[in-house]
Formats: C-alpha cells, sequence, structure tokens
C-alpha cells in the first residue's frame, strides 16, 4: 500500500468529524488525539519490531512483552481505583495467562519459538486479557455495592470473605466472558477477524488462514478465561477489611 493511498483513508476520520460538529456530539477532539495516537503509536512499534525480527534476540522479545504486560495493566487498573494494590494484581494475572499460553504453545509446537510468532500472539492475546480485566473489575465493583446488604448478612451468619461474595464474583466472571464468547459464537459468520483478513490480503491461502485464526480465537477464549478467573482470586480478599468489615468502594471508573 502506498503512502498517497494510506493518507486517502483520512477521508473517514474528516467525516466521522463532520459529522460529529454538524450534530453536536463533541466527539471531534477525541477523534483526533486518537487518530493521531494511533498512527504514531504504531508507526513506532512497525520500526521498533522490524528491529527486533532482524536482530532475532529473544531478550528484545521478552522486554517488548514485559512493556505490554504493564501498559495493559495500568490501564485496566484505572477501572479499579478503591481496590487496594489493583493495578499489580492484574499484572500477576496477565503475566501468570502468558507464560501458561506461551509454555503450551511453544511446548507442544504449535508456534515458532521466534519473535514474529511470540510477539504477534503475546500482543493480542494480552490485550485480550487487558479488555476482560477491565469489564471483570468494573462489574465486581457494582456488584459488590449492589449486593453489600447481602454480603454483610452471611458475614455475619459466620460466612467467609470468599463464601460471601462467590455469587458476585461468579457474576463478574460469566460478565467479563460475555465478548469473547460471543465472538467465538459469530466468527466467520458476522465478522472476518483481523488476523485472517489481512493473510489472505497479502496472497496466503485462505485455509491456511483460518488455522491460524483458530488458534488466535482459541488462544483468545483461553486468556480470557484465565485472567478472569486469576484476578477473581487474586482481589476478592481486598473488597473487605482485615477484620471482614465490607469496604467503601468508589464510583470512579
Amino acid at each position: 500500500m502506498t503512502l498517497t493511498a494510506l493518507s486517502f483513508t483520512l477521508l473517514f476520520i474528516m467525516l466521522t468529524m463532520f459529522i460529529s460538529v454538524w450534530k453536536k456530539l463533541d466527539l471531534e477532539k477525541d477523534i483526533a488525539i486518537g487518530t493521531i495516537r494511533s498512527a504514531v503509536q504504531l508507526l513506532l512499534v512497525g520500526y521498533v519490531l522490524q528491529f527486533i525480527f532482524q536482530s532475532d534476540q529473544m531478550i528484545y522479545s521478552i522486554l517488548i512483552i514485559i512493556f505490554m504486560i504493564c501498559i495493559a495493566s495500568w490501564n485496566a487498573g484505572k477501572r479499579g481505583r478503591g481496590i487496594p494494590g489493583i493495578v499489580w494484581r492484574i499484572a500477576l494475572a496477565i503475566t501468570t495467562m502468558e507464560l501458561l499460553m506461551m509454555g503450551i504453545l511453544l511446548g507442544l509446537h504449535v508456534i515458532q519459538a521466534t519473535p514474529q510468532y511470540i510477539i504477534s500472539i503475546s500482543g493480542m492475546t494480552i490485550g485480550s486479557a487487558m479488555i476482560v480485566s477491565g469489564l471483570f473489575i468494573n462489574h465486581i465493583k457494582q456488584e459488590f455495592r449492589a449486593s453489600k446488604g447481602e454480603i454483610e448478612t452471611l458475614l455475619s451468619l459466620g460466612a467467609t470473605a470468599q463464601q460471601a461474595i462467590h455469587d458476585v464474583r461468579k457474576r463478574a466472571v460469566k460478565f467479563s466472558m460475555i465478548p469473547t464468547i460471543d465472538g467465538m459464537k459469530t466468527v466467520g459468520l458476522v465478522q472476518l477477524p483481523g488476523m485472517m483478513t489481512g493473510m489472505i490480503i497479502a496472497g496466503a491461502d485462505p485455509v491456511e488462514a483460518v488455522r491460524y485464526q483458530i488458534l488466535i480465537v482459541f488462544s483468545f477464549t483461553g486468556s480470557a478465561a484465565m485472567t478472569s478467573m486469576l484476578l477473581s482470586a487474586l482481589i476478592y480478599r481486598r473488597l473487605f477489611t482485615p477484620d471482614l468489615r465490607v469496604m467503601q468502594i468508589n464510583n470512579e471508573r
């Protein structure tokens, strides 16, 4: 794709901004900032990945994965303001998921141990884990506030923190998995995923592209489920004081 052809895609952004101004939606500033940031970030990442792929040094792959986990944890952690230690707990859940996922894929020789495969798949699974973490934290806070009376009643009857919050955790995990599960049900019917589409456009055999996309879908689902369940186990106790009183969780997101 030429730079001129790529620049024409800005017409979609300009049209969207025009409609926002016309309808007084006040979205034009966010759209402009998002457009600039995404373009700059993707270009920088492109040059970084080009350097890493050419150097073929595993240490660079590890460093960029650590960077991804840090950014993902910080971004998802913004939804958990008021929960002590939320950011590092998200980081621990995502890191555990990443190690387990890569261990399986590399150990069973599903993918090659090269930066091209490791970084690409890690980026997608970490991104999926970040979204699930944000959804889980946001929902468990809502559920916790809504179920405060029920939780306090269970605690007064001698229930442990784990027992008192069991239903809240279960609902939050199920809610965080809805986009992932719905995506699995409709993939190939409603949407043609980005990786498969990109490979087909690049000239790859459609069946081969589908195989790689199945790998990504399964990895997404596994990483989402593991992250949500691990995060549930890591943070539920932080919603209570040491003497098992319900903490006041703010409404910030």
